[in-house]
């Protein structure tokens, strides 16, 4: 089959960007399946930095068509933002990108709810990127939200003013209203948005695959923030997972290949919820600078801890992994000693298995420990050539979790890859 899936097996922010745009030369289409602007995929080539939070990460290819299927949701102001950023690299984002009539759409006053939500929860807030994501999930649910496909109808701004005047009769009463330019910019992104090709991506891409078109399919997030199978609450609102990948497209299984799943050869997390192998210390500190770990969504501070092969092994479990694909290894270089967690344990020292990280945090990681190699792989282009200690760790991983890394990435450039 023609269609292949690249899955995060962590709580996002493992490198599929890099990864994606790696791969794109071998595809002919490059299909994102779920979540908006809460995603942040961040692209290194020659020295020059993108980062793409709604067009998948295949778009600076000139021979891909790119596509936003039906399980998105997105913003048309940063999609405005971002078609304008591959305009000025040449590229004709009109020609490239395809959106799917059925996608549902930000509007401005979904972020203030989402804003609102955050703050009644206090302590318990989840750590929402605040892009208005989980209110227009919830919209679509309820089916009162806006489709992409909506925007050429006559009556579409009453309703927009429909919809607006739900949201605020949910919010306080001395929120403000949406300001005049903030309303404004939104309709001239509108406008904006009309000059792509607005359709039903489902047949689109179907008619595609059965003549033969090679596809790949990006995620967003991670497996870990699935709103089914992740840290709930502290999740997502949309299913990250490979087999979300069929809904949010309108694929059937049977035409789906390979599903490649990438992590980070250590573990992090942005925003609230249970995190069993964070490093409040020094090593987390170090990994966190190392790794500039910051978020290229929200920008905050992400959370750093060693490798959690638990949950590595129930992620790939659950997506039908057939390839892995590590990254951030550089990171790890100048540290001594490398602990992987290969098992949970309750207060009594007894095993458990995962079935979801405890959100109070009552389990307790053990550890393997592995000496560190102290050698900089980010020059490195051979598997052959790397250090004996760092093939120890890939080979362990890769008996614990039962299949083979066939990528590794040793840098943040398109060139640091090493194909194994």
């Amino acid at each position: 089959m023609p269609v292949d899936i690249l899955i995060g097996l962590q709580w996002g922010d493992e490198g599929k960007g890099k990864i994606i745009d790696l791969l794109s030369p071998k595809y002919d289409i490059i299909a994102r399946f779920q979540g908006g602007p809460n995603a942040g995929h961040t692209l290194l080539i020659n020295d020059k930095k993108f980062v793409f939070h709604t067009l998948p990460s295949g778009v600076i290819h000139r021979h891909t068509t790119n596509v936003l299927g039906s399980g998105m949701v997105i913003d048309p102001v940063i999609l405005q933002k971002e078609s304008l950023l591959v305009s000025n690299e040449g590229l004709n984002p009109f020609d490239s990108i395809i959106i799917s009539s059925n996608a549902h759409l930000i509007i401005p006053s979904h972020k203030y709810l989402d804003a609102y939500n955050e703050e009644k929860k206090g302590s318990a807030k989840i750590g929402s990127t605040l892009k208005g994501i989980g209110p227009c999930y919830e919209d679509k649910i309820g089916r009162v939200g806006l489709r992409a496909g909506m925007i050429f109808k006559s009556d579409f701004k009453k309703r927009f003013n429909e919809l607006k005047k739900l949201h605020f009769e949910i919010l306080e009463s001395n929120r403000k209203a949406l300001s005049e330019s903030e309303e404004k910019a939104w309709f001239e992104a509108i406008e904006f948005m009309k000059n792509f090709k607005i359709t039903q991506t489902e047949v689109f891409l179907n008619n595609k695959i059965d003549a033969g078109a090679k596809v790949l399919i990006e995620g967003a997030q991670g497996t870990l923030l699935d709103i089914n199978f992740g840290t709930y609450p502290y999740v997502t609102s949309s299913a990250t997972i490979a087999a979300g990948a069929c809904t949010g497209l309108g694929i059937s299984p049977k035409k789906i290949n390979e599903v490649f799943g990438v992590f980070k050869a250590y573990t992090t997390r942005v925003g609230e919820g249970p995190f069993l192998t964070e490093q409040n210390n020094e090593t987390g500190e170090y990994l966190t600078q190392k790794g500039f770990e910051f978020g290229s969504t929200t920008g905050r501070k992400r959370r750093c801890g060693w490798l959690d092969l638990v949950a590595l092994k129930y992620s790939c479990m659950i997506n039908g992994i057939t390839g892995l694909i590590v990254t951030k290894s550089d990171v790890l270089s100048s540290l001594e000693h490398i602990n992987v967690c290969i098992e949970y344990q309750n207060s009594g020292g007894e095993k458990i298995d995962y079935s979801k990280l405890d959100e109070d945090n009552l389990s307790i990681p053990v550890y393997k420990t592995f000496e560190g190699w102290n050698e900089d792989l980010s020059k490195e282009k051979e598997y052959s050539n790397l250090p004996e200690k760092f093939k120890k760790y890939l080979q362990f991983i890769e008996k614990e979790v039962n299949c083979n890394i066939n990528i590794i990435s040793v840098g943040p450039e398109r060139n640091q890859t090493i194909l194994k």
